[in-house]
């Protein structure tokens, strides 16, 4: 999300930096093109114009012109202003009520409500320690409960048993009383979309909210739809008050256009960001974060929450220890390997740390694909325990055959150890200097990564 504003962005801040003084015509002309940038990101032309104007203003004054580097000063302007489009302070769910707090889900058909409604579930289960129940209030599209009770079970989060022929209205009041009865301290609520907005969705959604009272509501969205989103958004706050917004599928928006209209175009802050099709696959929306990343500053902030999250603690004190001793084997690997896919893989990774586009620009020149950590694993996968713990036992004759077994070629397995072996080379300088060995050490180039050879020189 926001790659190509971030690209955009950063080449026309670039060439403020070679300027030891800014004069007014440098700015309007950087400005120029920021207002082209973010028309291209499917921006809202008024939430164009305002930022345009403050940043302008603000770039303008005497304290920015006389400053000894006037480029930095320039973009910490433009990164408050994208702060306060954004909405400034994150929100997240406001569930602090007497329990059963309820959470009615409402948006279009097809927009991710019930998969959405099922990663609410799972977050508050895991992160805050919830006790949740899901139900379905849709009973127009064919399946649509037995869908929830299927996710219901992948999130290990129960789902309100299916009644037949009973309304929406009837099925919300169920879940409210089992919730009460049962303990629960949230109760999901996952309404029928229709295919556009027109009054029978909104007042079916009114009767529901004035039925249940509940605490959030939430519209889901998709980003990929741009600014029918915000028109989206802008339509349910008008009729319904909504509470917040999730958007959806951003990993497949380029642009965020979206993300960065709809709190000033409809004044309602985005909660969640739905960034893929599993259960975790949903993160918080932190407005400083989000414009760090547009401008290439970074989000190491949500990089150590993620890595907190699918690390194990136990795990990491038994390689640390390894670490020290200066051990490292191919079972090593794989655990690591694994650890980069769980937390977005090396493009998820980069996303979220500062200054490396052009790293980004050079894996995807480069051709690396994601799924090479896939292939890497199931070549690990197809080796004996006595290869992973020592790779000098691997020949051509036993290369040929974990080749074969992980559907790979020799050229990959060989790609493979020779990552390792640069690995396991660092491994053991860390051990030998201690703990303060790898601060000294540093990490290790992207060079043994398939698809990236022959580029060593350039990345580092």
């Amino acid at each position: 999300m926001f790659d190509v504003l971030s690209d955009r962005l950063g080449a026309v801040l670039g060439t403020l930096k070679g300027h030891a003084l800014l004069s007014e015509g440098d700015i309007v002309k950087a400005l120029r093109e920021v207002r082209i940038a973010l028309l291209e990101a499917d921006v809202a032309l008024p939430v164009v114009k305002e930022f345009v104007d403050n940043v302008h203003h603000k770039a303008s004054g005497s304290d920015v012109l006389k400053n000894v580097s006037p480029s930095q000063m320039v973009i910490k302007i433009v990164h408050d202003e994208l702060v306060t489009i954004l909405g400034e302070e994150s929100e997240s769910l406001d569930i602090a009520t007497v329990p059963p707090a309820c959470i009615l889900m409402v948006g279009l058909q097809g927009s991710g409500k019930t998969t959405t409604a099922a990663k609410i579930a799972y977050r508050l289960k895991n992160r805050d320690k919830k006790k949740v129940l899901l139900a379905s209030l849709d009973t127009q599209r064919p399946a649509a409960q037995e869908q929830l009770a299927i996710l219901g079970k992948q999130a290990d989060v129960p789902t309100l048993p299916i009644v037949a022929n009973q309304i929406p209205i009837d099925i919300a009041r169920r879940a409210i009383n089992a919730g009460k009865l049962q303990g629960f301290d949230v109760v999901i609520l996952d309404t029928a979309g229709r295919i556009h907005a027109d009054a029978g969705l909104m007042a079916d959604a009114a009767a529901l909210r004035e039925a249940v009272k509940p605490v959030e509501v939430l519209l889901v969205a998709d980003a990929l739809t741009g600014q029918d989103a915000v028109n989206l958004a802008s339509q349910f706050k008008e009729k319904l008050d909504i509470t917040g917004v999730v958007l959806t599928r951003i990993d497949g928006d380029a642009r965020g256009g979206a993300a960065l209209s709809i709190r000033a175009a409809a004044g309602c802050p985005i909660k969640l960001l739905g960034n893929g099709e599993k259960l975790d696959d949903l993160d918080g929306f932190y407005p400083d974060r989000i414009a760090s990343r547009i401008l290439g500053m970074g989000d190491v902030v949500s990089l150590v929450e993620k890595a907190q999250e699918t690390i194990e603690e136990q795990d990491a004190a038994v390689l640390e220890k390894r670490l020290m001793e200066g051990r490292f084997d191919l079972s090593d690997l794989a655990s690591q390997l694994q650890q980069v896919r769980k937390m977005g893989g090396m493009s998820g990774i980069l996303g979220l740390l500062p200054g490396v586009g052009k790293v980004k620009t050079q894996m995807t020149n480069a051709g690396l694909d994601e799924r090479a950590l896939v292939r890497q694993e199931a070549i690990i996968g197809s080796m004996t325990n006595a290869e992973r713990q020592n790779a000098r036992l691997i020949n051509g004759a036993r290369k040929r055959r974990i080749a074969s077994g992980s559907g790979t070629s020799v050229q990959e397995v060989n790609r493979l150890l020779k990552q390792y072996k640069q690995m396991s080379t660092m491994v053991k300088k860390v051990g030998r200097m201690g703990k303060k060995g790898i601060l000294r050490q540093g990490m290790p180039n992207f060079s043994g990564i398939p698809g990236l050879q022959g580029n060593r020189h350039q990345i580092r």
